[in-house]
């Protein structure tokens, strides 16, 4: 533990190095403003290093208390020979990916679920248990029959949902005595924006200069700042279930996604694939059209999103560095904010044929009905010039 007199001075000497170096290189740093931020740079990296090597050392049991208050014969005389400590270790500086990770796949999940598969799923299911669907030994006859007797062991929908709501703030039931996350979708879409707006500065910035390699417009610290408050949200709301909720439901979605590929259930709803089933099943048993394309986009995005984050790529300083790590990010922050509003503007676009619709049949009789006759027999075909 440095002495108060050493610590204050280590301070003046840093400021003084930076201060004759910068005007010794006047000129040069004219000509290249990156200079300015390597010797920066440089500088924090030796003192970091100075003091990761002194941590622990000469560190009294007490701390420095009976110095700082004069206790003992060897307790100082004046103030700046008292022991002072240089802080302890940054908050920001832990992270805990595994947790970061999970909650990734748990929003690709949960918007799918909010599109809709699993849904889909259980009114198949009801539609194969009743026998209206007109299959019986296929893979998708088969599937939905495993995927019946699956669902027995995972996590149900009521729990599904209040993880939704206890990670996302997506629901008002985040269960017995948890509480629901509301402060995600805002810090989520202002790292996204400041991400995305760190990118179109950078553009705008060489574009409109000649010399391409200067410090862009934006500011790496906001961009920062925003996913740093963003991970710690996710930290602090991920614990508990959800690392096997989100294993178990990965595998019960990509599960569902087979049974809607299989021919036998696609030839019922003549669909040419498992998005098709969706769309269509949606549409035809409970009157909904949705952003099928747009919600399955922005699952992607915000999964690769919050996956940056589990990484210490957020805590990177050298600017370069940074922009580097963060361009992984740059396009799916684009992709997110134009499929979100997308979703906000305009309205699903239906599926572009008419399907059989549930319910009572329409009023009025019939033009040629069933039971025409008094004997109850149906009518003839009218080619074989019967029943005119």
């Amino acid at each position: 533990m440095p002495k108060t007199r050493d610590y204050d001075q280590r301070n003046d000497r840093i400021a003084a190095l930076l201060q004759n170096t910068i005007e010794q290189l006047g000129p040069e740093l004219a000509a290249n403003p990156q200079l300015a931020e390597v010797l920066n740079q440089t500088v924090d990296d030796q003192v970091r290093k100075f003091d990761e090597s002194q941590n622990g050392r000469g560190v009294p049991p007490d701390g420095g208390l009976a110095d700082l208050i004069g206790l003992g014969n060897t307790a100082p005389a004046n103030l700046g020979e008292t022991q002072i400590s240089g802080g302890v270790v940054d908050y920001d500086d832990t992270v805990t990916s595994d947790r970061i990770l999970a909650s990734s796949d748990l929003y690709y999940i949960a918007i799918h679920e909010l599109l809709g598969v699993f849904k889909v799923m259980h009114k198949l299911q009801e539609l194969f248990r009743a026998g209206t669907l007109r299959i019986s030994n296929g893979d998708g006859a088969y599937g939905l029959y495993r995927f019946d007797k699956h669902n027995i062991l995972r996590y149900h929908q009521g729990d599904r949902r209040q993880a939704y709501a206890r990670v996302f703030g997506y629901g008002r039931n985040p269960g017995t005595g948890a509480r629901t996350n509301p402060e995600f979708h805002g810090l989520f879409s202002h790292f996204i924006g400041e991400t995305a707006k760190f990118w179109r500065d950078k553009r705008i910035s060489e574009v409109i200069r000649q010399n391409a390699t200067d410090p862009t417009f934006g500011s790496i610290a906001i961009v920062r700042r925003a996913g740093l408050d963003l991970r710690n949200n996710i930290k602090n709301s991920s614990y508990g279930y959800i690392n096997v909720l989100r294993v178990e439901t990965s595998q019960a979605l990509a599960e569902a996604f087979k049974v809607l590929e299989s021919p036998d259930l696609r030839a019922q709803f003549g669909a040419a694939n498992a998005w098709e089933m969706i769309e269509l099943v949606l549409w035809q048993y409970f009157g909904q059209s949705v952003h099928a394309s747009t919600m399955n986009r922005m699952a992607v995005a915000g999964r690769e999103i919050i996956r940056w984050l589990a990484e210490s790529f957020v805590l990177e300083n050298n600017r370069t560095q940074f922009e580097s790590l963060l361009y992984r990010i740059a396009e799916y922050s684009e992709e997110w904010i134009s499929s979100e509003e997308g979703m906000r503007i305009s309205r699903p676009t239906p599926p572009p044929r008419n399907v059989y619709q549930p319910g009572p049949p329409p009023s009025g009789s019939r033009r040629d009905p069933v039971f025409a006759r008094s004997n109850g027999m149906m009518p003839a075909p009218r080619v074989m010039g019967w029943g005119l």
